[in-house]
C-alpha cells in the first residue's frame, strides 16, 4: 500500500521527523568538533540504516550498539566499526565470533574479572569446536563505574589490571581499552553534569595509567552519554565520545535542559476512538504499549504524564493536552490544568501525534517509522530492527 499522508497509516504508528532530526545530529557534530573529539553515536535509539547513514554523512567514526542482533543488522548493510558495549553474555560468543570472521570491526565489552574469565571460556570453547580460522581475536574492553548508575568495575580495583591480562593471555582476545557511562547525568544541572564529566575524565585518567604501569597498551578511553557531550567544558584524555538519545531527544532530555521541546523528532500518531464529556477527556488508541509505559518524567516539574498531545499535521504542542491515564491499547488525553478540553476539535477519526518521554522505549514497540518533514506528507517508510533474536534465514 502507497502511504502519502498520516491518515493512511493503521494507527498507533511511529512518526520521525526528518528535518528536525537531522538538526540534531548536526548539532551534536559541531559539539564533538567543538570538543576536538570523535563522535561515536549509539545506534540503540534509532536501529536504522538509514539513519547510521546519516549520522555517518555527519561524520560519525564508529557507533554504539546495545544488542548482538543489532551488530548483525548494521554490518549486512555495510555498516562496521561497532562497539558492542553492554557487558558481555557468554551465550553470544558463537554470534560475536562469526561477525569478526566476517570482517567486522567489533568490539566487545565487560565490567568484571568474572565477566572477562566467562567471555574468554565461552569465546575459547566455540574456536576448539567449530575450528575457527586461528587468526580470529575479539577485542575487549572494560567499563569503570565511576557513578554509580549502573554497571562497571569499582575505581581503582586490582580487578582491572588483572581482566586485562588474561585478555591479553588469550590466544583468542585483545584487551582494547576502559569506558565509563555517565549514566548519573540524566536528571542533573548543566553545571553539575560538568562536573560529573570532569570527575568521570579523571576516574578514566587515573586507571589508564594504572594499565600503563602494569605493561597493558590502552587504546580505547570512551566516555559517554549525551549530556555529558553536551555541557562538557572539555573531554580531553578520552578518544572517544558516546552519545545517543540526541537523535530523537524526548520529553524527559527536554525537561533536563538537554533540548527543547521543538527539538523532538519522534511523536506516535493516533486516532481518536471515544469521547467523554463526563470526564473532560477523550481516548485514543495509543496505550502502554504504544507509548512505553514509561514515566520518566513522574515527580519532577516537567513531568508529562505518559506524553504532550500535538496537532497531526504540524507535530506541534496543543496546549496543555496530555494522555494522563493508560491502558494496554488506550490513553486517555486530559488538560494539564484541569480546564475543558474542546472535545469538538477532536472528533471520532481525527488523529493526534503524542511526544514521548522516552525516544528509546517508545520505538522500540514499532517496526518501522514514517519519515515525514514538518508536515503530515509521508516521504518515506523506513524499516528498524527490534527483538535479541538472530534473524531468520
Amino acid at each position: 500500500m502507497e502511504y502519502k499522508v498520516l491518515a493512511d497509516l493503521q494507527t498507533p504508528a511511529l512518526v520521525l521527523d526528518i528535518d528536525i532530526m537531522q538538526a540534531n545530529i548536526d548539532k551534536m557534530a559541531a559539539r564533538a568538533k567543538e570538543l576536538g573529539i570523535p563522535l561515536r553515536p549509539h545506534l540503540k535509539t534509532p536501529k536504522s540504516v538509514h539513519i547510521a547513514q546519516m549520522l555517518k554523512r555527519a561524520g560519525a567514526q564508529g557507533f554504539n550498539v546495545s544488542t548482538i542482533k543489532e551488530a548483525e543488522y548494521f554490518h549486512a548493510a555495510g555498516i562496521d566499526d561497532l562497539y558492542y558495549c553492554v557487558p558481555f553474555a557468554p551465550n553470544k560468543a558463537a554470534r560475536a565470533v562469526a561477525l569478526v570472521e566476517a570482517d567486522c570491526l567489533l568490539t566487545l565489552m565487560t565490567d568484571s574479572l568474572d565477566g572477562a574469565r566467562a567471555a574468554i571460556k565461552a569465546i575459547e570453547a566455540i574456536e576448539a569446536i567449530e575450528a575457527i580460522d586461528g587468526t580470529v581475536e575479539l577485542d575487549f574492553t572494560i567499563e569503570i563505574d565511576v557513578d554509580g548508575y549502573r554497571s562497571g568495575a569499582p575505581l581503582g580495583s586490582p580487578d582491572i589490571v588483572t581482566a586485562a591480562k588474561l585478555f591479553e593471555s588469550s590466544p583468542r582476545t585483545r584487551f582494547a581499552g576502559i569506558m565509563s557511562y555517565a549514566g548519573a547525568s540524566y536528571g542533573k544541572t548543566p553545571d553539575e553534569t560538568r562536573e560529573l564529566t570532569e570527575q568521570h575524565l579523571k576516574a578514566l585518567a587515573a586507571t589508564k595509567a594504572d594499565l600503563l604501569a602494569a605493561g597493558f597498551g590502552c587504546d580505547i578511553v570512551s566516555i559517554g552519554s549525551t549530556p555529558a557531550v553536551l555541557h562538557a567544558t572539555n573531554l580531553d584524555g578520552a578518544t572517544e565520545a558516546r552519545a545517543g538519545i540526541y537523535t530523537f531527544q524526548d520529553l524527559f532530555q527536554a525537561g533536563i535542559g538537554a533540548c527543547t521541546i521543538d527539538d523532538i523528532a519522534l511523536s506516535v500518531v493516533s486516532s481518536v476512538i471515544s469521547r467523554q464529556p463526563k470526564y473532560n477527556r477523550f481516548v485514543i488508541d495509543a496505550g502502554g504499549l504504544a507509548l512505553s509505559k514509561d514515566r520518566s518524567t513522574q515527580g519532577k516539574p516537567y513531568d508529562a504524564l505518559y506524553g504532550l498531545v500535538c496537532d497531526a499535521k504540524t507535530g506541534k504542542q496543543m496546549g496543555d493536552l496530555v494522555v494522563s491515564l493508560v491502558s494496554q491499547e488506550l490513553g486517555l488525553v486530559t488538560s494539564l490544568s484541569g480546564l475543558p478540553v474542546d472535545l469538538g476539535a477532536f472528533p471520532i477519526g481525527s488523529l493526534v501525534r503524542v511526544l514521548p518521554n522516552h525516544a528509546d522505549m517508545t520505538a522500540a514497540a514499532y517496526e518501522s517509522y514514517a519519515v515525514v518533514a514538518g508536515t503530515d506528507e509521508i516521504k518515506h517508510i523506513w524499516s528498524r530492527t527490534n527483538r535479541w533474536d538472530e534473524e531468520e534465514e
